[in-house]
């Protein structure tokens, strides 16, 4: 039933995007501007994503083989079609009632009332494939339909779903978070974009830590750690607060001592190196919190993240984040301590990259962040990850971890209790009860 873990996902998605428009609907209403080019951007992912692609796979596998296997899915499926149907039509309007807010704000309240409905019949739309459609599927479908079904939605070199369109997804969502307002997004005025991957398989062990452990006075807050994380792998560690997570990372660069076992790093054993000489071997970290120097402009933050790399390489670096966070370019002159909180975390992510890391370290980084950017955090790593880049992500929104990583390790006061895949520790249900809320 991949399927229908790839649907959840999706709708997760979509479901950020309808809590997005109401948002910034309700700051219309109180006098705010139309921004067209966000609202364009969105209609496009919508566009794209949805009426194209996720209502054609879910019509064409998961609801034609239902409506065989049941005879109540009629009752159901008949109406989610026909909204399937009368999305683009929907969207089309919306479209039209943006252009005449260019007029003048007099139709500004049209706009907004239509946003309102169509944000409305979305949410009811997810809500009645969770709660009917699902349920459904998983008692009247056979083994055999599940196989075609996961098959179709799995396919990498599907044109509409496979690997290159989510790609093109990703992007179409970067623009969005880029251009949505400051109180939700970025407040970019210009979109951005994530550079294409070029990934390829898994290599050989970058990271191997034995052993493990790390006291605060008396007290040991890790209890003999092993894991190893392999080169081009995104590899996620999860657990509540408490668990010892961040201090985990900070043993691992090197700011908390490490009271017994082995850290060994692209086949070097680093256990006694500095912080600023594990740095230099290529661990970069976007700590906990974001931890920007405030005072200090973003293009000296960012600098400061180059600090033990060629000067000749820095611009061209500095560069590329731009590219990536364009809001940082627009914002570079001004100190750190004035932008958002999303903002603030595009900037450490961009920090850290700035020290071209073989390891790139994420310490909470959907932390306190609008539901808008949490999903364009995850789409930003995704797309590093993509590029092969090799990823070690330690967050409390389990879910979202696990479900973009490649393996993943659930820490418990101190201790591992379990590993696996991504996909095998979402679907045990030790981890669901504990840390995904099912």
């Amino acid at each position: 039933m991949e399927s229908l873990r790839i649907i959840t996902e999706e709708h997760q998605n979509l479901w950020r995007i309808a809590t997005t428009l109401d948002l910034v609907a309700d700051e219309i209403d109180q006098g705010g501007k139309v921004e067209a080019p966000f609202f364009s951007s969105v209609f496009d992912y919508i566009e794209q994503f949805m009426d194209r692609s996720h209502h054609a796979k879910e019509d064409e596998f998961l609801f034609r083989l239902l409506r065989q296997r049941s005879a109540e899915a009629a009752n159901v499926l008949d109406r989610l079609q026909a909204e399937h149907r009368n999305g683009p039509e929907l969207l089309r309007d919306l479209r039209a009632k943006l252009t005449a807010t260019a007029g003048n704000g007099e139709h500004n309240a049209a706009f907004t009332a239509a946003l309102r409905n169509y944000t409305q019949g979305l949410k009811g739309h997810i809500r009645s494939e969770e709660k009917d459609a699902m349920p459904l599927a998983r008692e009247a479908l056979t083994a055999d339909d599940w196989a075609e079904i996961d098959k179709a939605f799995l396919d990498n070199d599907d044109p509409l779903f496979g690997g290159k369109a989510r790609a093109e997804f990703r992007e179409l969502f970067h623009r969005i978070a880029s251009l949505a307002p400051e109180s939700i997004g970025l407040g970019a005025h210009s979109a951005g974009s994530l550079q294409p991957g070029t990934a390829t398989g898994k290599g050989d062990v970058l990271l191997s830590v034995k052993g493990m452990e790390s006291c605060y006075g008396r007290i040991k807050a890790l209890k003999g750690i092993d894991l190893e994380v392999r080169k081009g792998e995104l590899v996620a560690l999860v657990g509540a607060n408490g668990a010892g997570k961040t201090t985990f990372l900070r043993t691992l660069s090197g700011v908390q001592p490490m009271s017994a076992g082995q850290i060994t790093f692209d086949g070097e054993d680093i256990s006694k190196l500095r912080s600023d000489l594990r740095m230099r071997r290529g661990i970069c970290q976007s700590p906990e919190g974001r931890q920007v120097f405030g005072p200090l402009s973003i293009e000296d933050n960012l600098r400061l993240g180059a600090y033990t790399q060629p000067k000749g390489q820095v611009d061209g670096d500095m560069e590329k984040v731009f590219s990536m966070f364009p809001i940082l370019k627009e914002k570079r002159a001004l100190p750190a301590g004035t932008l958002s909180g999303g903002q603030q975390q595009m900037l450490a992510i961009g920090r850290a990259l700035m020290g071209r890391p073989k390891m790139l370290l994420l310490d909470e980084p959907s932390m306190g962040l609008a539901p808008l950017l949490v999903e364009e955090v995850f789409n930003v790593v995704k797309a590093l990850k993509a590029q092969g880049m090799t990823i070690f992500l330690v967050e409390q929104n389990a879910f979202a971890a696990l479900a973009i990583a490649d393996r993943g390790y659930v820490l418990e006061t101190g201790s591992i209790t379990l590993t696996g895949t991504g996909q095998e520790l979402i679907s045990n249900e030790q981890v669901r009860a504990a840390y995904l809320g099912m």
